[in-house]
């Protein structure tokens, strides 16, 4: 899925389309926020938030006032309507990173073959790599045939628990060596998905 398109000409983004989803996602918190301090939030630079910013103001996004950045309904519309969901879940053991973060992608788990995909395209951004879990079978799996109910159940409960992971949807769980470097990868991985 493409969020914002790459320019033909001139310079290439410094950022990407998990960026883009980051920002209105932080937003959708519902605090205002200084343009640097979101830049730090989504872990790129300055000037990669100002190209950011003023896209969300041309799509009417967000609101800008002295007081800091706010995104609108339009803004939360848009957002509801990608369908990832991010979820805290630090599953130790199986996720390489210091730092995880979660995403579920809704109505996706047929598309999940071996988990690679999903791999690679967290590593491709910097990651350090995704997992990637479904449920099949009634069974919480990491592809292709790992069993997280049967080598570990007090890990599957807790993403049963925590995600209300269904059938239909796949988690996926980037890995970083900093908190956003796991973001980006999780989600990169996510978007990729369609």
């Amino acid at each position: 899925m493409k969020i914002i398109d790459e320019p033909q000409f001139g310079p290439m983004f410094r950022f990407n389309d998990a960026n883009v989803y980051w920002s209105l996602y932080v937003l959708s918190s519902g605090r205002r926020l200084g343009r640097k301090r979101l830049a730090e939030e989504v872990g790129v630079g300055e000037g990669s938030m100002r190209r950011i910013i003023e896209t969300l103001k041309e799509w009417e996004f967000i609101e800008i006032r002295q007081t800091g950045i706010t995104i609108t309904k339009a803004g939360i519309s848009f957002l509801n309507n990608i369908p990832i969901r991010p979820v805290d879940v630090f599953v130790e053991g199986s996720v390489v990173g210091k730092f995880q973060q979660g995403v579920i992608v809704l109505g996706c788990a047929n598309r999940v073959n071996n988990g690679m995909e999903q791999r690679d395209a967290g590593i491709k951004v910097g990651g350090q790599g995704c997992t990637t879990i479904v449920i099949r079978d009634g069974k919480l799996m990491v592809p292709p045939d790992w069993n997280l109910d049967e080598n570990m159940p007090e890990v599957a409960y807790r993403i049963r628990k925590e995600t209300e992971l269904t059938q239909d949807d796949a988690l996926i769980i980037g890995g970083g060596d900093t908190v956003t470097s796991a973001v980006e990868a999780a989600l990169t991985a996510a978007l990729e998905m369609f």
